[in-house]
């Protein structure tokens, strides 16, 4: 019997939980708001970006590593939820695929200073593959 092939969408467009972007928006960058978000809304996965950019900022990559990991993690579930199967594109765009797409830059940021550099080219190489129009991305539109 003939193999049916595994269709999978040429682009994904996640969604993020209602009301977390605009709770994010609201918060600013204070991270005990921002932290209320992330607790408010668990699954929104700007809000867990968000806090490991305030991390790197701050001078804790371990910490940054760790909330970018939460994010990066939550994300690969949502695209597989979606119909990734391991290719397609992940616009940038597309403003709630954005969490998700920071939460991976961010760890490979972070996986860099803390001295993974496999994980940091890793990482790079993820994002380039799914959202070339990232900022900083080869592929990026200038």
């Amino acid at each position: 019997m003939p193999q049916l092939p595994i269709t999978e969408p040429a682009e994904i467009r996640l969604e993020e939980p209602a009301g977390s972007l605009e709770a994010l928006a609201e918060a600013g960058g204070d991270f005990g708001r921002v932290t209320e978000v992330a607790g408010k809304y668990p699954s929104c996965l700007a809000a867990w970006a968000a806090l490991g950019e305030a991390a790197m900022a701050a001078g804790r990559p371990v910490e940054a590593y760790a909330y970018h990991r939460v994010g990066y993690h939550r994300g690969l579930d949502r695209l597989r939820r979606s119909g990734w199967r391991g290719s397609g594109l992940v616009p940038w765009s597309f403003e709630p695929n954005q969490g998700f797409l920071r939460a991976l830059g961010g760890l490979g940021l972070a996986a860099g200073r803390l001295g993974e550099d496999e994980e940091a080219e890793r990482c790079a190489t993820f994002l380039a593959e799914l959202a070339p129009d990232a900022p900083g991305s080869p592929g990026e539109a200038r």
